[in-house]
């Protein structure tokens, strides 16, 4: 195992998990080596690895269900093919919102709207990546706007 992929891993757990560890990286490995012995393979994972986000927000989730006050919402823009466009990312992150608005303190995931912004086969143009920053401005402008006053929300994207 690569260092920089676990220390990759272990700084993607540590800001997710962060509400409720309190910033911990001891407890930060102890989920990582959890999440790795419930994937099959030996394969060392990244934090870009779907199946390894899928382990992280699934557990992350079932530990907010314990806890009334803090909850939690994953939007995966590469789950439908016009995820990454604002329109839909906008109506993805909606969604979310709206499970999150009686919550005290809510976490939302962002996965995947690069890759959904540009395809593995394509290449970055000057065009795209534009599109990219202003999409994440508006999902950043939106959850603010959007969101109860007093409302702890944690915004990440991967």
């Amino acid at each position: 195992m690569t260092r920089s992929a676990q220390l990759r891993r272990l700084h993607f757990l540590n800001a997710l998990f962060a509400p409720l560890t309190g910033h911990d990286l001891y407890l930060a490995q102890q989920l990582d080596a959890a999440i790795a012995s419930t994937l099959d393979d030996a394969r060392e994972r990244t934090p870009s690895d779907p199946e390894f986000v899928r382990a992280a927000a699934d557990l992350f989730a079932k530990l907010c269900r314990q806890q009334s006050s803090h909850g939690f919402y994953h939007f995966d823009a590469a789950a439908e093919a016009a995820g990454g466009t604002p329109l839909f990312a906008r109506a993805g992150l909606m969604h979310g919102l709206k499970q999150l608005a009686a919550c005290d303190e809510a976490t939302v995931l962002v996965t995947n709207l690069r890759a959904a912004q540009c395809p593995a086969a394509r290449r970055w143009s000057p065009r795209r990546q534009r599109d990219y920053d202003d999409t994440l401005d508006l999902l950043r402008h939106l959850t603010a706007a959007r969101t109860r006053r007093g409302a702890n929300v944690n915004l990440l994207f991967l």
